[in-house]
């Protein structure tokens, strides 16, 4: 594996990284107080910051010390994690995200916003509260400026006892605090299984804690087998250490805080009582030298000649191939020593905090990274799969009469295997919306800042699962939508306080499964829409005619026209009128619909009802005027041969039938397609009760029902044009196309909506 697969696969974790970290703010900002969802909102910055030194990307470990550090005040309960401090933390948040994308990507960053955010950080971690909240009555006039030669003022310490860290902001260096006295300590370090496991290199840890100050280290080897022993997932090795240094245990401790749970750490000072557990180990003869492993030999301060260099290089080389020797042996630990783990003499929090962290890891999900390229090749040739499997039961259907043969006993179990497989193929794809959820989190914020709102983004059904297609053509739509929820939709908080409500607006975000689909709903507790204006906006724009008598519902969907906006200016956030059409085409390309029911002063509910998985679906096979069609069974309530008895005329053309004592509208297929030019008798064919997201049910009149299967989806728009009433087609057993029918467009045609005949299936031929 190369250095870019390597930092790849670093940018994948970091992604993840920066999931963990917004979630965990998030939950912070609802009032959970867990210190593990701290601890996890720590490791996240932490583990990034690792990794963006490792490949030298020093904006993002600059940005990411300072976050760190301010969480570590959080995490040390020095630092309230209130309303206005998430608020900093959730900015941050999306800059350290920014940064990951410009390393990846090779974009560039708001530097003004970056430095903004460092400024905050660092007063919050000095023990000040951020500039938003403190109001401006209690705001004390600014200290007139010291002279430069002023002595810095003395550090100030809390009840705690703790020192806040001070910043240098021009350059991100974190000042040293008031030199104290160097301690001795001694460092018993002996590394676990899981530590090689998970990557860790016990010379790099060794390395970085030599960076604390003067070191010796001696290395134990009295485990050491003979060769012929030697287990390869084996480490034998454990390390006796001698630092001086000015920083602490706490700084020692954290160059292991990522390895603690996979090692044997005991720290203590010269002399003294250990901190940590684990038993006494005899000192080695053999010293480990451990400046001999760095790239430049070690310096003394005094001058060296050429031969004490060239001899200091051998000695550095003779080490490294040692190191390398040893490395093989140390890649994992015994795993016997995990019962020795629980002998030590640890304090309870921790061996609590060991043993909940080893729980976790162990019931952990194995998961593996596959390039999605291939997961949609292995799709599309289980959709062809499909396809000759259906060919082959046709072709043994029409050429054997006899039904309980061995040949079609053996199609059947084909045919169960093949759907089983499809089934296993389409959850591999399956992925859940979190991830486009908590995006739109950072959209709200920033909407919220722009247009002066207090804004609380809530979600529901983060874990519903649909195909990886689909998530990842949601995004756009969903950003659109929310920037109108804010922009267009929550009032500002004076005008809230005035009708009665909270000043803090809500926008929630819920997702769920019905009926075979996925329905996303954006709603929001604003205004409503302003059908008064949106109707004179569209007259203006001569969408409608002035006298025209719309229904609430037309007017609302007024909004989806291209270049429609109500905005009374043009700004950053709108008034351009090109987002809701986008949002309807998004849709529409998925095969979904949309759909908004608004309550004036109450708000608005957009509700976007998508297909689960775009390869494959359930179908009912149909005739209608000597074409073949697709229904998808998700949308069929239930089939019935209708009686004459039961149909009822309605005005000049619409029939209604009767159904267990309720009318419902009879629509015939053939005659909105323009398959024919008259209505046919209903009696003659066969109804299909079905049930639309925003029309309700409606009975599809068909001449015939030819059978139920799986049809596998081919896209009519990418192979032809988008044909209006037409979701999609297909490849039936018999090698013909067959079209699949959009049965929400055939009901809202049926409601007055007309197909245009010159994009209707007669005139696409």
């Amino acid at each position: 594996m190369d250095m870019n697969e390597i930092k790849e696969i670093f940018f994948q974790e970091c992604e993840e990284q920066l999931a963990e970290l917004e979630s965990g703010l998030l939950r912070l900002n609802d009032g959970d107080r867990d210190p593990e969802t701290v601890n996890a909102v720590f490791r996240a910055v932490h583990s990034i910051k690792g990794g963006a030194g490792a490949f030298g990307l020093d904006d993002l470990v600059s940005f990411a010390h300072v976050f760190e550090t301010t969480l570590d005040c959080v995490r040390s309960n020095r630092l309230e994690p209130n309303q206005d401090v998430l608020k900093v933390m959730l900015k941050s948040a999306d800059v350290l995200a920014d940064l990951t994308n410009a390393a990846r990507d090779g974009g560039s960053v708001d530097e003004a916003r970056s430095r903004q955010l460092i400024k905050e950080l660092e007063a919050l971690a000095n023990g000040e509260l951020p500039q938003a909240a403190v109001s401006e009555p209690a705001a004390k006039p600014a200290p007139p400026a010291a002279p430069v030669a002023a002595p810095a003022p003395a550090p100030v310490v809390n009840e705690e006892g703790f020192q806040p860290v001070v910043f240098s902001f021009d350059d991100f260096e974190v000042s040293e605090p008031p030199a104290i006295e160097p301690s001795t300590f001694e460092i018993l370090f002996r590394p676990k299984s899981e530590l090689y496991a998970k990557g860790n290199d016990a010379t790099l840890l060794l390395r970085d804690l030599s960076r604390l100050g003067e070191m010796s280290i001696h290395c134990e080897m009295d485990e050491l087998p003979a060769l012929g022993s030697m287990n390869p997932e084996a480490a034998y090795f454990a390390w006796k250490i001698s630092l001086k240094t000015d920083k602490g245990e706490e700084a020692i401790r954290s160059v292991f805080e990522f390895a603690e749970w996979d090692c044997e750490l005991d720290v203590a000072l010269a002399g003294g009582d250990h901190t940590g557990a684990g038993e006494e180990l005899p000192m080695q003869p053999v010293p480990f030298d451990l400046s001999l492993l760095d790239d430049v030999p070690a310096s003394s301060g005094a001058a060296e000649d050429e031969e004490q260099v060239v001899a200091q290089r051998e000695a550095r080389d003779d080490a490294v191939s040692a190191a390398a020797t040893a490395s093989n042996v140390l890649q994992m630990a015994q795993t016997a020593r995990a019962s020795a783990e629980s002998n030590r003499s640890a304090a309870p929090t921790s061996s609590a905090a060991q043993a909940a962290a080893q729980q976790a890891a162990s019931a952990a999900t194995p998961t593996i990274r596959v390039d999605l390229d291939r997961v949609d090749r292995l799709i599309n040739l289980v959709g062809e799969l499909v396809i000759n499997q259906a060919m082959l039961s046709q072709s043994v259907i029409e050429n054997d009469t006899n039904g309980t043969s061995s040949i079609n006993m053996g199609l059947e179990e084909l045919q169960q295997l093949t759907r089983e497989i499809q089934d296993s193929v389409m959850a591999i794809r399956a992925q859940p919306v979190k991830p486009v959820f908590q995006r739109m989190s950072r959209i709200v914020r920033e909407i919220a800042d722009m247009t002066g709102k207090s804004v609380r983004l809530v979600t529901e059904g983060e874990n519903t699962e649909v195909d990886k297609t689909v998530i990842d053509k949601l995004a756009e739509p969903l950003t659109h939508m929310i920037r109108n929820a804010v922009d267009h939709g929550l009032e500002t908080p004076e005008k809230r306080v005035a009708a009665g409500k909270n000043p803090e607006g809500t926008v929630r975000l819920t997702a769920k499964h019905r009926s075979g689909r996925i329905v996303i709903e954006l709603a929001d507790d604003g205004a409503g829409i302003n059908r008064e204006k949106v109707r004179q906006k569209a007259i203006d724009n001569d969408l409608i005619a002035a006298d025209a008598n719309l229904s609430d519902e037309e007017i609302d969907n007024l909004i989806f026209h291209a270049g429609f906006s109500t905005a009374d200016k043009i700004s950053d956030i709108s008034g351009r009128g090109v987002g809701m059409d986008v949002v309807k085409r998004s849709i529409q390309a998925l095969g979904g619909r949309i759909n908004i029911s608004s309550k004036p002063g109450q708000g608005s509910v957009f509700t976007m009802s998508l297909p689960l998985t775009l390869a494959v679906l359930d179908g009912m096979v149909v005739t209608v005027a000597n074409q073949t069609l697709v229904v998808p069974l998700t949308a069929i309530v239930e089939t019935l041969q209708p009686e004459a008895s039961a149909i009822h005329s309605f005005g000049a053309s619409q029939r209604l039938i009767s159904i267990r004592n309720s009318f419902c509208p009879l629509v015939d297929v053939g005659r909105i397609l323009n398959f024919r030019a008259i209505q046919a008798n209903p009696v003659d064919g066969v109804a299909l009760l079905v049930e639309s997201e925003g029309g309700g049910q409606r009975a599809l009149m068909v001449d015939a029902i030819q059978g139920q299967r799986q049809v596998v989806i081919k896209s009519l728009e990418a192979n032809y044009t988008h044909v209006p009433g037409i979701a999609a087609a297909t490849i039936l057993g018999d090698g013909r196309v067959a079209l699949i029918l959009d049965v929400d467009a055939i009901v809202a045609a049926s409601r007055g909506q007309t197909l245009k005949p010159e994009m209707s299936l007669a005139a696409a031929g």
